[in-house]
């Protein structure tokens, strides 16, 4: 079992309109969008390509196929609500998200007692991300997807030799 989550990088911007796309409404700042797999304790294990800050966790997942190698690999993922609706396998689903509410359909004590459960599990996959998101040199990062991904994966590798040690 696994866990995937997405994350925003906050980046310097860069003068232009080709900058824009990189612009998250949502955090109101220029960032770029990375998706994680880690451990059950937190081990970043993977991270994808750098896009966009505009990027959905869904839609970035979609464009990884992220289903299609962790159902390749014979692995379970625990994800946020983010990715309610990437996997619609119900017999044999390969990533695990909680229970929505809506106006109409409220959540039942026992749909709440599991999100509780399932928040805690999923608290690993922010402490990977805390440990990779110290490094000092992010705060310098620029708004180039192709050397943010080489410089996060670097990372990556001394994120784990600094956790292990």
């Amino acid at each position: 079992m696994v866990l995937i989550d997405g994350t925003l990088i906050p980046t310097q911007r860069r003068t232009g309109r080709a900058d824009r796309r990189n612009y998250s409404g949502k955090h109101h700042h220029y960032s770029l969008h990375f998706l994680a797999l880690t451990d059950e304790r937190g081990r970043l294990i993977w991270i994808s390509a750098a896009r966009p800050g505009s990027t959905h966790d869904n839609t970035a997942a979609r464009h990884d196929h992220i289903l299609a190698h962790l159902r390749a690999a014979g692995l379970g993922a625990f994800a946020d609500l983010g990715f309610r609706g990437l996997d619609n396998d119900v017999r044999d689903p390969v990533i695990v998200t909680g229970f929505t509410a809506s106006r109409a359909h409220k959540l039942t004590p026992s749909q709440k007692a599991a999100n509780r459960v399932f928040a805690v599990g999923r608290a690993p996959v922010e402490h990977g991300f805390a440990h990779l998101k110290n490094w000092r040199v992010l705060t310098k990062l620029r708004t180039n997807p192709v050397r943010a991904t080489r410089l996060l994966r670097a990372l990556l590798v001394l994120t784990n030799l600094e956790v292990n040690r």
